[in-house]
């Protein structure tokens, strides 16, 4: 199994852990690539932007497309991680020129995210350079991956609402 863990704006964090949605758009604004670091179940972890510099939650990778803006704000409202598609807009625009507005979106779609108060909050592994900018993928079988599934799993378990998450990511 692998381990993706992947920088995360702390505001689309905030947003979606105060809904707990059943699943999540991670969206990417500028992608224009595949998604092929993680297949179906693996897991999908949350690295907040610096100065959180953590791994605050994740979920199960389900699978990587593209969508055009009104088609991923119609397929995910506000599991796109903001209120309104204006937000959304405005959110994309941050990273595009309007002129790019319409190019389409790298969605990675997430199912049983979970999202950890502060307390369980893992701090980024010791191989985390703060030059990474979009995330950096483990397998379970390295020192560094193993370790920090096994962090995982010991925040999942504690939490009944997520065991399914680590029971179908550990079968």
């Amino acid at each position: 199994m692998k381990l993706f863990v992947g920088v995360t704006n702390n505001e689309w964090f905030r947003f979606l852990a105060e809904r707990n949605p059943d699943e999540v758009n991670f969206w990417r604004p500028r992608s224009q690539m595949d998604f092929k670091a993680l297949q179906t179940g693996d897991i999908f972890l949350f690295k907040l932007h610096s100065p959180f510099d953590f791994i605050a939650g994740g979920g199960v990778f389900l699978r990587h497309t593209f969508l055009p803006l009104p088609l991923a704000w119609q397929s995910f409202a506000e599991k796109n991680g903001v209120p309104d598609l204006d937000t959304f807009e405005r959110r994309i625009l941050e990273h595009r020129n309007r002129s790019e507005l319409s190019r389409q979106l790298g969605c990675t779609i997430l199912v049983q995210p979970f999202f950890w108060p502060r307390e369980l909050w893992i701090p980024v592994p010791s191989d985390w350079s703060p030059n990474i900018v979009r995330g950096k993928g483990y397998t379970v079988d390295s020192p560094i991956g193993a370790q920090l599934w096994a962090d995982v799993q010991a925040r999942l378990v504690a939490d009944p609402a997520l065991a399914p998450a680590v029971a179908e990511a550990t079968d």
